[in-house]
Order: structure tokens, then sequence, then C-alpha cells
């Protein structure tokens, strides 16, 4: 997949879908879907035949040419999205994401999703009225054939522009516009009431932070998942018979409850880099209260794992919420409640320890 952040780099014509994908929920896989190639094998087999010409991206991946084997007539299925997000711009705060830019780059590539552009969000973007944005940026240089958005998108200086304008401005240049609706869930308020509601990164986020990994992954379509490399830790674990590996969280990465998890883990394979180890495990994010820990930590303990883990990048699929954090009176107490906490995650994946 090709990523950048100059619409002058971006391979034209294309089809695009706009937003702010953090998640790359169920809701936003909707508006992507229309933008897709209609058969994925066809382009594979095209970028597959001669006269390509392989270049690397910004972030070092493997990409083709806008003068590639690919005919005249191929349009790039391309995610159009921003940097900053908009809110840390206007805020000046750092966000925490449910998708890191490395993780929203995985997760759109396995959509089949063909570039990645990252707009940079800065002064003279926000100036740009809804009629120059379409005119500049969507028109002149991205050479946009078609385009999909939610129906809650906005753009154009102070949000001024609705899907509605956008569909009406594009129409201006033969260019038509997909306004899916919002993807719904019955009783996915967090209190309980009933009431449908849409499927929206902020709502993910609040559900994680209770812990209810079963609703928060049904909205994802997928498994949340920590992405980290194990780093040297205070090797507690391994004194009392539960060896863990402490992860290097990106720290823009959005930390559910802290608290004990039933966890997937897979293991990076560094030659491959593919991720081809698959063990069971269970997972704490916490301080340590029992140790006196002063910092926020991840560590992960697999089960029936033997290797060494150091410098591994480990994938943590976080399936079910087992416990909160708690201060235990010692270490001794501290082993039980782990070693209980292995027997109801097993409990949890069942048949297929």
């Amino acid at each position: 997949m090709w990523v950048t952040s100059s619409t002058e780099l971006a391979l034209t014509p294309t089809c695009l879908a706009l937003g702010k994908f953090d998640g790359v929920h169920r809701g936003h896989k909707r508006v992507i879907e229309p933008i897709l190639p209609t058969s994925q094998n066809e382009i594979r087999g095209e970028w597959q035949s001669g006269g390509k010409k392989e270049i690397s991206n910004i972030y070092g991946e493997s990409t083709f040419t806008a003068n590639s084997s690919l005919p005249s007539s191929h349009t790039y299925s391309t995610v159009v999205t921003f940097n900053p997000h908009p809110q840390e711009y206007f805020t000046g705060k750092p966000r925490a994401w449910l998708t890191p830019m490395e993780e929203k780059i995985e997760q759109l590539r396995s959509l089949g999703v063909e570039q990645l552009v990252m707009l940079p969000f800065d002064k003279i973007l926000c100036a740009l009225s809804p009629e120059d944005f379409v005119e500049r940026i969507l028109v002149e240089q991205l050479q946009a054939a078609r385009i999909s958005v939610g129906e809650d998108f906005r753009f154009g200086s102070r949000r001024r522009g609705t899907a509605q304008d956008l569909q009406f401005i594009a129409a201006r240049y033969n260019i038509p516009v997909n306004i899916i609706s919002l993807e719904t869930q019955g009783s996915t308020q967090i209190d309980n009431s009933g009431k449908e509601e849409r499927i929206s990164t902020s709502l993910i986020r609040e559900i994680l932070a209770t812990g209810n990994m079963e609703k928060a992954n049904e909205l994802l379509g997928r498994s949340y998942a920590l992405i980290g490399k194990v780093v040297t830790g205070e090797q507690i674990g391994r004194t009392i018979g539960f060896p863990t590996a402490n992860l290097q969280i990106p720290k823009d990465k959005f930390l559910p409850r802290k608290g004990v998890y039933a966890v997937r883990v897979s293991i990076l394979n560094d030659v491959s880099n593919k991720y081809e180890y698959h063990c069971l495990g269970v997972m704490n994010i916490g301080s340590r209260p029992t140790v006196n820990g002063a910092n926020l930590s991840v560590e992960v303990h697999l089960f029936d794992w033997a290797g060494d883990l150091y410098e591994r990048t480990l994938k943590v699929r976080m399936e079910k919420f087992l416990r909160p954090e708690q201060k235990f009176s010692g270490l001794e107490a501290l082993k039980n409640q782990i070693k209980q906490d292995c027997i109801n995650a097993k409990i949890f994946f069942g048949s297929e320890l």
C-alpha cells in the first residue's frame, strides 16, 4: 500500500473514502467498501506482470509508481485522512489512538486499500471553504473519480460542509458521491438503556474504558489488540512461577481499563515479518501496586511457552476482562490470584486449549 502525506506524490486518479478512520471499525469499513477494486485478484495479477517499477514510500514499504503496469484507466482505491487529528490541532493536546498509524496502515491494507493519503491538517487546510477543498484537493490534486463518506462527514472552514454539500459540489465536476448511512448496533449504550446507538470511535473508547471487550470487539469487527516489543522488566513474575513479557506499547495507543485480561498472543517472525506463532495467555495492565510499582506497565504471561521473547514483537488480542487491578497482601497472595486468573482464562478459551 502506498502511504504519503503529500498530494503531489499521490497515485492518481483515485476513488476516495474521506474521514478520520481511527479504529477502522465496522462503520468505517462500510464507508471504505464502495471505493475498493471490484476484483482484488485482477488487480494483484496486474501488479505481478512486467513493466513495474518498485520503490519505497515514506514508511519504507514496497509499492509501485503511477507509471507501472497498471492500465491508464485504473483508479487507486484511496483513503484520505488528516494528520494531526483535528482535535489535536485545535486543542494542542496529544490524542491516544485506537489505531496508531502503523496499525491503521495494517488494517487498511487488509481491506484491500491501495493508498493512504494523510492531508496535513494545518492553517491552510482549515481556511479552505468547502468549495475550495473539493476543487483544489479532491479534483485538482487527487483527481477523484468517485467519493465515499459517512453521513456525518464534515469538511471545510469551521466544518461548514456536510456530506450533502460534498455531493452537490462534486456533481459540478461529474464526481459521484456515496453517502453511507451510519452503522448502528442495538443496545450498545453503556447504561444498558437498550437504545440503538451509532458505531463510533468515541463509543468504542468508552466501552474499552469499562473493560467490556466482547462488546468493543463486536463493534470493531475484530479483537482489540496491543502491539509492542518485549523489553526487560523487573522479572518479579519469574520468581513466583509466572514469567511475563513486559511490552513497550506506543505512547499514542489507547489503553483499555486497568486489570487482567484473557488474551490471544501472536509472535512476529523477524525473518518473514509475519505473525506465525500463536499462544493463549493472560495480560495485566496496571501499575503493580502489590510491589509498589510507580509506572503503568503491560505484562503478558503465555501458557505453554518456554522460549526467549526479549526484543520480539507481540500482538496481543484482548478477548475477556477477568478482573480489575488490585493490591494484594504479598507475593504469595498475588501468586495465588494469578493462578486463578490463568484458570479463569482457560475456562473462557475452553476447547481451544
